[in-house]
């Protein structure tokens, strides 16, 4: 998993918080300058990502939860209830809950129950790096408001889960929560190959906790997920994914199915 920040993460803040006024606009409107990191804008696009507790921690939004400690996101499903992050986010933990857009300890969208999820053989059977991709389906929001038989998907939206692209084609953002951070953080820069089965892309500041986080590009399409080589990467300056292609496609289409 993406570990804790290092020391210089001080430094990052005070970087962060010198780029923001003048990129969070493109950020949060559109790619903005390349290899560059700020914070997300509360968007349309962001709040189909969030972040990932601990259901039991105590504490947290609302009372419910305790800490974040990775992110996922919607994607489109038939059931209008699927996420995807990565599969070590979902591996050996309890039960968890999905707040997308968190913000500052607020749940703008509600806090939703992981009912299920759905890791691919590679990473059940042996934690095949190569196979640090999972979906998760989550049940109808909790707490004051609830929806009426709504999915996620119906109150923020979802991005389409695609596979067997080009590595590089494109640009791509990547948006997540630093569990060091109560806001998420964004950057765009198109991926490099790492390998036949990994791709990397230079991004600095994403730290432990951004674990899961989606790759999109400018097609409303997720084409990666923060984990894979080192579990996301060992350094917050270079982040992984996956290759997505047929055991991604085929674990999307199973857990998309289910009922």
């Amino acid at each position: 998993m993406k570990r804790s920040p290092r020391p210089y993460a001080a430094l990052l803040g005070v970087v962060l918080l010198a780029v923001t006024s003048a990129s969070e606009a493109a950020a949060g409107g559109g790619p903005g300058p390349l290899g560059v990191t700020v914070a997300a804008g509360a968007t349309a696009g962001t709040a189909r990502v969030g972040a990932l507790f601990d259901a039991d921690g105590g504490g947290g939004v609302g009372g419910l939860v305790g800490s974040h400690f990775c992110t996922a996101s919607v994607v489109r499903g038939p059931h209008r209830d699927l996420l995807v992050t990565a599969a070590h986010c979902l591996a050996g933990h309890g039960p968890l809950v999905f707040v997308p857009g968190y913000r500052d300890g607020k749940a703008p969208y509600g806090v939703w129950k992981v009912e299920r999820d759905f890791l691919p053989d590679g990473w059940a059977e042996g934690r095949d790096e190569d196979s640090d991709v999972a979906f998760a389906v989550v049940g109808e929001k909790s707490g004051k408001g609830e929806t009426d038989g709504e999915g996620v998907e119906d109150v923020v939206g979802g991005n389409r889960f695609v596979t067997r692209t080009d590595v590089g084609a494109t640009a791509v953002t990547v948006t997540g929560y630093p569990d060091s951070r109560e806001t998420p953080l964004t950057c765009t820069n198109r991926p490099r190959s790492h390998s036949r089965t990994q791709q990397r892309i230079d991004c600095p500041g994403l730290s432990g906790g951004t674990s899961g986080s989606p790759w999109g590009n400018g097609f409303g399409e997720v084409v990666g997920v923060l984990g894979g080589h080192e579990q996301g990467g060992a350094t917050d300056d270079i982040s992984y994914s996956v290759v997505l292609g047929a055991e991604a496609a085929a674990l999307y289409r199973r857990a998309a199915s289910a009922p």
